[in-house]
């Protein structure tokens, strides 16, 4: 058995910078395997685990999702599990285990060995200080080595690199997820799409590859609506215009006038199918509204741990409307990681307009602050071995 030593960004206090440091993997457990990262998406997830809300406990290494090279298989890995020494694994937010309820029932997304911990992670590592240094999420993928359950690598086959196939464990695999697998796009159906980040702009191709009709994307942020525009949106929709200001009521004005925009883009009813992919409350608020009586929204973001949700009441109980929740695109890595890794080889899926820039290690501040700041669509961490 090896001793794994590396750098590692290690959240050591709420709001303080990252502390590069090196750390050295704890004696692995025999179900464990360790990956020596190749890139790890900043995302915007990480901004509120850095900020504390969403209650992480330092000291911790973020970052939930990655790509890697297998360095050492755990004794009690099984076999068939098909891990060996020397693969490239990708390393998603979620875990499969297989056995435990939700996965028995075939929904894994919400697989025990994740979801029952109660936001307790596993100790991974030691500091210089002696501090055991946990992995949020179960990943760790800010660090030049992570220490991961067996069940949540998965190897694949590609030749495009890794800073593209990173996004498979999260990004693509929840955008494109939430069109293919949940929201169940058909063929000239309309899409409103709320939000156009890194997840509302997969969720825009993955819509296009389902043959919807009028796409509509909704996003206050002038270069990313540029961008959905470039990736084949059919209307744009500033939110924040006219006049919607900060004062509660321009914003209410801007909503308004948003909703109507939807509405007049798609025969006065509203979006056969609406995907949200900004996170505060009031944006999944909208996004109900802007589904027609008996259409589909599927709701993907957060904005703080323990945060509430107000629903217009009618449309919510009386119009048939169906509320969807994504959790990493109700995806099965098993079968659905080759799949998306196809669409991207083909070039069906196109990482580069989201894709702004990457990061060493010694840059995770400023992706960070890049990613609060919205000049970053998606940051790349990226490890020089």
């Amino acid at each position: 058995m090896s001793t794994w030593r590396g750098e590692a960004g290690v959240l050591r206090a709420i709001k303080e910078p990252f502390s590069i440091e090196q750390v050295e993997l704890l004696r692995l457990d025999p179900t464990r395997v360790v990956v020596k990262t190749h890139a790890s998406p900043f995302c915007s997830t990480d901004v509120k685990n850095w900020k504390g809300l969403l209650y992480k406990i330092p000291p911790t290494i973020l970052g939930h999702a990655s790509i890697g090279e297998v360095v050492e298989v755990g004794s009690a890995v099984p076999e068939s599990a098909g891990i060996r020494v020397g693969q490239r694994v990708v390393v998603p937010g979620t875990p499969e285990c297989g056995h435990c309820y939700y996965c028995s029932i075939g929904e894994p997304w919400q697989c025990s060995e994740l979801f029952d911990l109660g936001g307790i992670y596993p100790d991974i590592a030691r500091g210089d200080d002696g501090a055991l240094i946990s992995c949020a999420g179960c990943v760790g993928g800010y660090a030049e080595y992570m220490s991961i359950s067996g069940n949540q690598v998965f190897p694949i086959e590609s030749d495009l690199p890794s800073d593209v196939l990173s996004m498979l464990g999260c990004g693509i695999s929840t955008g494109v997820g939430s069109v293919f697998n949940i929201a169940r796009v058909q063929p000239g159906e309309s899409v409103a799409i709320v939000g156009a980040g890194h997840l509302g702009l997969w969720m825009l191709q993955a819509a296009r590859l389902a043959g919807a009709g009028t796409v509509v994307v909704v996003e206050p942020h002038e270069g990313r609506r540029a961008l959905a525009g470039e990736l084949g949106a059919d209307v744009l929709v500033d939110p924040g215009a006219p006049g919607a200001g900060g004062a509660a009521e321009g914003a209410t004005e801007g909503a308004a006038d948003a909703l109507a925009a939807v509405r007049a883009a798609t025969g006065g009813r509203g979006a056969d199918v609406v995907l949200e992919a900004a996170g505060p409350a009031v944006s999944q608020s909208f996004s109900v509204q802007a589904a027609r009586r008996a259409g589909r929204i599927v709701l993907t973001g957060f904005e703080i741990g323990g945060a509430t949700l107000p629903l217009p009441q009618v449309e919510t109980a009386l119009q048939s409307r169906s509320i969807l929740s994504s959790q990493n695109g109700q995806v099965h890595m098993k079968s659905d990681l080759q799949r998306y890794t196809g669409l991207l080889e083909r070039g069906l899926l196109d990482p580069d307009p989201i894709i702004t820039r990457r990061y060493p290690l010694a840059g995770l501040d400023l992706a960070r602050d890049r990613s609060g700041t919205l000049d970053d669509v998606c940051g790349i961490i990226v490890f020089d071995h």
